[in-house]
């Protein structure tokens, strides 16, 4: 069988399925619309499903070969993230502010033209394959947990997924051995002083000048706290205060996010930014109030399976290149099921062809459709691969 043939031959498919999600975009933990489109695939193609996994969205289907072997697990992500729309392209969203500006819409296409190759070599196959579809990868705390536990990795030996990535090389392969996405959490602060007018700023306490202190001070952590061999990153992404020219305010909002590969770092980074705020605010009789947001676990693949994906990469007929790439500050819930079973993300390099590559989460962005074929080709590769050892 020449599973990367018949992939090839449906990927006119996969690209209109692509633009169809890529129109129709919801949004993490609204995507009911999504679901059950792709129900419908699996309708058509006669393959077994769950729905309604973890109490959200995902679905999980099986396709079991004729031949006893191990359990391979894939997983695509489908929700859209709250940006309008800016490209012009036909296949432009239809929903104001919602699109697929990282590639989710891709992944769900590629999961679905691997379930078709999977069902049409059914009777020659060995082992099961999980193919996953989950929802709400966007927003934490995401969809992989509850899924998790909900039981889509029982019995799963090993995992695989990708990510389509527009600032790479398409049609390149790109893995790393350990993190290679970050722990990623968030935070917000508001910090409470005494209003006042902006012409007597002795008789009040200045939120906004306080604000500037701490954001000021909090660079500092990274920069003079830390071990400098433990990466890290905080940054600020939101302050809100004030309301004109001559009041000044009584309180500030501030919001911003940590990352770190080592959630021991992140969770000193936090220590800090208490002792920063507590420090400042009690110097100036000012009040406060912390809260951080908990995020997902860095993305740790496996070492051994990892080298296990660069050495099939070297096989897969639409891959231009592979290479070892160095991790990311990003986060991703995939994490979760690499804390459960063994198993690979992998970034599938998809840069535009024409045009400027946007990067994710950009109201531009855009991916080079011939990189799902690359994806679908590595994925498959790997879970047959697997069976094989």
């Amino acid at each position: 069988m020449n599973v990367y043939e018949d992939l090839a031959k449906v990927f006119t498919e996969m690209q209109q399925t692509r633009r169809y999600l890529h129109m129709h975009p919801e949004l993490s933990f609204q995507e009911q619309q999504t679901a059950a489109f792709i129900a419908a695939q699996y309708d058509a193609l006669g393959i077994p499903y769950e729905t309604n996994v973890g109490g959200g969205y995902g679905i999980v289907a099986r396709v079991t070969g004729a031949k006893p072997g191990k359990v391979v697990a894939l997983r695509a992500d489908f929700d859209a993230l709250p940006i309008q729309d800016q490209k012009d392209v036909p296949y432009r969203s239809q929903v104001d502010n919602v699109s697929h500006a990282c590639g989710h819409d891709g992944h769900t296409a590629m999961l679905l033209a691997i379930a078709r190759v999977l069902k049409q070599h059914e009777a020659t196959l060995a082992g099961e394959y999980v193919l996953i579809h989950q929802p709400a990868e966007e927003h934490p705390p995401g969809g992989a947990k509850d899924m998790i536990e909900a039981g889509c990795l029982d019995g799963v030996d090993v995992i695989f997924t990708t990510h389509l990535w527009s600032l790479f090389e398409s049609g390149h392969v790109y893995v790393a051995k350990g993190p290679i996405m970050a722990a990623a959490s968030n935070f917000d602060m508001t910090i409470t002083g005494a209003g006042g007018h902006g012409g007597a700023p002795h008789t009040s306490i200045d939120a906004i000048s306080l604000s500037a202190t701490v954001i000021s001070q909090l660079q500092q952590i990274v920069a003079r706290r830390l071990d400098p061999l433990a990466p890290a990153v905080l940054s600020i992404g939101a302050i809100q205060a004030g309301e004109t020219y001559n009041i000044i305010a009584e309180q500030a909002h501030i919001k911003g996010t940590v990352r770190a590969f080592d959630t021991t770092v992140r969770d000193q980074i936090y220590e800090e930014i208490d002792r920063v705020l507590k420090g400042i605010c009690f110097s100036a009789n000012a009040d406060y109030t912390f809260h951080m947001i908990d995020g997902y676990p860095p993305v740790v693949n496996d070492d051994e399976y990892a080298a296990f994906l660069y050495d099939v990469a070297q096989t897969i007929p639409a891959v231009k290149g592979h290479h070892w790439v160095a991790p990311m500050m990003i986060g991703e819930d995939f994490a979760y099921y690499l804390e459960r079973v063994p198993g690979v993300f992998f970034l599938t390099g998809a840069k535009p062809i024409n045009g400027e590559p946007y990067p994710h989460h950009h109201a531009k962005f855009d991916f080079d459709e011939r990189a799902m074929l690359t994806g679908a080709q590595t994925l498959l590769g790997a879970a047959l691969a697997y069976q094989q050892q």
